[in-house]
């Protein structure tokens, strides 16, 4: 069993270090780039994808110009067991709608409804909840009651009122993270260990799966507007 938990600031250092770990977990399925765990780049995004989140997390106290929600599946035996959590940006001209914009689950508790639960929870209190997710996620959204709405690069944005929002939803900018001194020696240790004609050849195969996944997307959302 689990209990949702949503936080009005930022979380305590215990829930931030296990949302850390979650990223860390689904970087893959976490991150629009989408990268795989066998390209030499993972460490990176890894990093990179982790500091985003945490970026989000501590913009939770209002200081940072964004509105960012958390709602976090806890345990119901052990509430300070964090079993998935979902980070939300609601509109900033629109309180009927937000963007999901980060959505996990601990693999050892899937399949229990607490993906549904925590979706749930969101739709509880938004009209127009919008995200982006990889073609073979779209079915189980699907599933929730979201709509393909359009293809967007290697994702497909989805909305459960079927019609994009056309709000005003402030986001990071995330440019700056993969600048940072930490990013550069992460990327700096990877080239001396694996060679710079592989670290070449992880980026080409970084950008054919994101073409790949373009391809993707965009056949699901034809597929879908054949359908209907």
């Amino acid at each position: 069993m689990f209990i949702l938990r949503r936080l009005d600031g930022v979380p305590p250092e215990s829930f931030q270090n296990q949302i850390r770990q979650l990223v860390i977990d689904h970087v893959g399925q976490l991150s629009s780039v989408a990268i795989s765990p066998d390209n030499p780049l993972y460490p990176l995004y890894q990093y990179g994808v982790g500091l985003e989140v945490h970026q989000y997390l501590m913009a939770l106290d209002g200081t940072r110009g964004l509105r960012v929600e958390l709602t976090l599946a806890l345990d119901a035996d052990a509430p300070d067991r964090l079993l998935g959590f979902a980070l939300v940006l609601p509109a900033q001209d629109n309180p009927q709608a937000c963007a999901l914009a980060y959505l996990a689950v601990d693999a050892n508790h899937r399949r229990k409804g607490i993906a549904r639960g925590l979706l749930d929870a969101v739709r509880g209190r938004y009209a127009c909840v919008e995200l982006s997710a990889f073609a073979q996620q779209v079915p189980w959204f699907e599933n929730m009651g979201l709509q393909v709405v359009a293809s967007a690069g290697p994702q497909v944005l989805m909305s459960s009122t079927g019609k994009p929002s056309e709000a005003l939803i402030g986001r990071l900018d995330i440019a700056p993270i993969y600048q940072t001194v930490e990013v550069r020696q992460i990327h700096a240790y990877l080239l001396k260990q694996q060679g710079e004609a592989a670290m070449v050849e992880a980026e080409r195969l970084r950008d054919v799966r994101l073409d790949t996944l373009a391809e993707q997307a965009r056949a699901c959302v034809s597929e879908r507007k054949r359908v209907h």
